[in-house]
């Protein structure tokens, strides 16, 4: 199977890359933007394309519209569409390209036809931010959550100030707001 890869990341490109051939696809090309997909689409003749919705040159949905545009001109061109986010729009323009079947992840599903209220604080949480309260809960520090997540202490610290915006929790001398967020993770 002929595969095109576009990531601007590299290091998820080439990592998306050596999974594939390990597991022994034959990658047609390997591109790092919108342009270079489309290109890579029409003169490779892929049979698939794992797609990063947001590419070069603006950032925003270059990637998706890279793919719709390829799919005008292969018919029925399977796309994988990568995205860290859940959008309507993105979601309603594969739906509505009659030339190519389009399968969704089940949560991704289930956050389009809104079942999780909006209003409920963890559900304003990422999946990251969710691992992290998740072994918040567990009682890791911040460095455990680091090393489990292979991320920076920084970052575990950046995402726990995020969890309890969200959650509004503000700072305060009487309360300790990682207790409060564990609190509510567990009663959700």
């Amino acid at each position: 199977m002929r595969v095109v890869v576009a990531e601007d990341l590299f290091l998820l490109r080439e990592g998306l890359v050596r999974l594939l051939q390990a597991h022994g696809l034959e990658i047609a090309a390997a591109v790092d933007s919108a342009p270079g997909l489309l290109e890579a689409m029409l003169e490779c003749r892929p049979d698939v394309a794992i797609v990063d919705v947001r590419l070069p040159p603006t950032f925003t949905d270059d990637g998706l519209r890279a793919a719709l545009a390829a799919r005008q001109q292969i018919p029925g061109l399977p796309v994988l569409v990568l995205s860290q986010y859940v959008e309507q729009l993105y979601a309603r323009e594969l739906l509505a390209d009659d030339a190519g079947g389009t399968m969704m992840d089940p949560d991704v599903v289930a956050k389009l036809l809104g079942r999780r209220a909006k209003d409920e604080p963890l559900a304003r949480l990422s999946a990251r931010e969710r691992e992290v309260l998740e072994l918040m809960a567990e009682g890791r520090s911040n460095s455990a959550i680091a090393q489990r997540l292979f991320v920076t202490e920084k970052a575990v610290s950046k995402h726990s100030t995020s969890i309890f915006a969200k959650l509004d929790l503000v700072p305060s001398d009487d309360d300790n707001r990682r207790v409060l967020a564990v609190l509510a993770y567990l009663n959700s």
